[in-house]
């Protein structure tokens, strides 16, 4: 079937609309992306041309295909045990020292690009072994978000193929997995541990307390150095002093405009 055609001038509109909203920015080098990714959303809707898209994107009025649009820019590319340095180190070590100066036993954990789950569940069984008998004396609970409705869906299923759970420390797919047929689903102890909730990370935070630990993973990459500069100048403001801030290795925070302290390659703290 042949691809509907994008314009120029539809093309810097649509990346507008999408960085306005989102702070992801679309630059030529994705325009074939978009255009493949949204191509079955135009003919799904009835659609025969990019200024028919646009121009319904602007008129809705209930957010409906602004989120449509989100879902389909979304890469929500992830896997288990991804960069798993940082987990060694929030096992091993950040948890061991937020934990001392906790003295309400309120442990706050955020995991501020979730995708589809596989990084904040892994964290909640960290935090369960951390802990062993004690976990119960602990609201050490993590709240995890993502722009992506579709993906917080799946997430919020907590099944996920052989596989993927197979990249896991073999104590980790053994003591908080059931199987289910030929997949694996995510123990009920862990899964209510977890609480998925959909979050626009360029839009104001709106959080009761601030966080001891924020995974911030692979999502920055998306955004300029402008909106990577007031993202963590406010995730700064929303961690407790001693706190962690952990992001993906691929990104980096300038020092010059870094209020963190560095600890190690993707790993920062709030001193």
């Amino acid at each position: 079937m042949t691809p509907i055609n994008l314009t120029d001038t539809v093309f810097k509109k649509i990346a507008t609309l999408v960085y306005d909203s989102f702070g992801i920015t679309l630059n030529d080098s994705k325009r074939s992306l978009v255009v493949n990714r949204l191509n079955k959303i135009l003919r799904q809707g009835g659609l025969s041309s990019f200024t028919q898209y646009y121009k319904k994107l602007v008129e809705d009025q209930t957010g409906l295909e602004l989120q449509k649009l989100a879902n389909c820019i979304s890469t929500n590319h992830t896997f288990f045990n991804r960069e798993s340095g940082h987990f060694d180190y929030y096992l091993n070590t950040a948890l061991t020292e937020v934990t001392k100066t906790i003295k309400d036993n309120d442990l706050r954990v955020w995991c501020a690009a979730s995708s589809t789950g596989e990084e904040p569940y892994t964290l909640a069984m960290l935090q369960q072994e951390f802990f062993g008998s004690q976990y119960k004396n602990w609201k050490a609970g993590l709240l995890a978000t993502d722009i992506s409705e579709r993906a917080l869906s799946k997430a919020n299923t907590g099944i996920y193929p052989k596989d993927e759970v197979g990249k896991l420390p073999f104590a980790l797919k053994n003591n908080y997995f059931n199987k289910v047929g030929d997949q694996f689903m995510v123990k009920p102890e862990v899964k209510s541990e977890v609480l998925f909730r959909k979050l626009n990370l360029v839009k104001p935070f709106r959080f009761k307390k601030p966080f001891h630990i924020i995974f911030c993973r692979n999502v920055m990459i998306y955004f300029d150095q402008s909106t990577k500069d007031d993202l963590i100048k406010r995730m700064y403001d929303y961690t407790m002093p001693g706190g962690y801030l952990f992001i993906g290795h691929s990104e980096t925070i300038p020092r010059q405009n870094c209020p963190y302290k560095f600890v190690m390659p993707a790993v920062y703290r709030k001193v």
